[in-house]
């Protein structure tokens, strides 16, 4: 079992961003890796994985523009800062784990810290987002919104900083003992995380008379449950398996993005557009219009329908009593 605060057996196990970069002076690696591939000249690590990234970055596009397309939903201008952080985070990190960006460089170290802020600040947007529903605030102000996006910054603020300090040895952290760092990332956003959870079991068992959203929290409970065992407990037999083509980062990848599609999914389930004020259904009054410009209604009043004046000999009273019209005269 691994220590508190140690990232040994963890980064043993598996290739984080975080392990050249901690443990040692010449940082920590895996038993087992996946093998890297040559693509002209330059050495790209993780290509299995690097393919779930981009199709993670597809897909949390489409997601952001279902939640965007949903003009009247409720909490969508919050929920859509989470998807845009889980996106800045899914690149940041191709970059880093492809070796893109070289381990050896200092460029590495704050790339490494602002994937770090970027994981911290999304599951703290995601955690704030758990708590719309509760109507604490009312969605969509400029209240909802900036407590979101500047608690959300803070958060990464303070996470890169911590980072970035202990890979420099600066002031009390030290990259030999990154305990601070362990925290925020296992304690501190696993402890978010079941929080978002129960929150949200709450407000489906106590406020929705619809049942269904629950199976969409057990199912994103279960990808990310399964991604994480893959990533921690699982990697090294993985890898060894599949004589290093994948190793457990391909599957914690796999499941973290299925987690967030059932975030994306639940969301939308519980959330109901008022179509009254759907901009959608502006359609629909077009071919209402079509259809009146076709067949021009008769009013009565000796209109056509476009609003001039009838001449066709019509003269007599209407069935409310009022007076026609008779070749532009006005019988009484």
């Amino acid at each position: 079992m691994a220590q508190f605060g140690d990232f040994n057996r963890i980064c043993k196990t598996v290739a984080l961003t975080v392990c050249p970069l901690v443990g040692t002076e010449l940082g920590l690696e895996p038993t087992c890796y996946s093998r890297s591939i040559e693509l002209q000249g330059t050495l790209i690590f993780q290509p299995a994985t690097i393919i779930i990234h981009v199709v993670a970055v597809l897909m949390t596009t489409l997601m952001i523009i279902h939640v965007r397309s949903k003009y009247t939903a409720v909490g969508r201008r919050e929920m859509v800062m989470f998807f845009y952080l889980y996106l800045l985070l899914t690149v940041v990190e191709m970059l880093l784990v492809s070796g893109i960006v070289p381990l050896v460089s200092n460029t590495y170290i704050y790339m490494t810290g602002i994937h770090t802020g970027l994981i911290t600040s999304a599951i703290w947007c995601l955690l704030i987002n758990g708590f719309i529903g509760y109507q604490f605030f009312e969605d969509g102000t400029v209240k909802s919104l900036w407590t979101i996006r500047l608690s959300s910054l803070f958060i990464f603020v303070c996470a890169t900083g911590l980072s970035v300090a202990t890979f420099r040895n600066i002031g009390p952290f030290n990259a030999l003992k990154p305990a601070p760092l362990w925290i925020l990332l296992y304690v501190f956003n696993g402890g978010a995380i079941a929080l978002y959870i129960c929150l949200q079991i709450f407000l489906v068992l106590n406020t929705l008379d619809d049942r269904w959203p629950l199976g969409d929290i057990a199912f994103g409970v279960a990808f990310y449950a399964v991604g994480q065992a893959s990533l921690y407990a699982f990697s090294v037999k993985i890898c060894d398996h599949t004589k290093h083509y994948i190793d457990g980062l391909f599957f914690g990848t796999i499941g973290t993005l299925l987690a967030v599609m059932m975030v994306y999914k639940y969301w939308d389930s519980i959330t109901k557009e008022d179509l009254e004020f759907s901009v959608g259904n502006k359609q629909h009054v077009w071919e209402v219009r079509d259809i009146e410009e076709e067949y021009p209604r008769q009013d009565g009043y000796g209109h056509d329908g476009y609003g001039h004046l009838k001449n066709d000999g019509y003269d007599g009273y209407n069935n409310d009593g009022r007076g026609g019209y008779n070749n532009g005269y006005q019988e009484y």
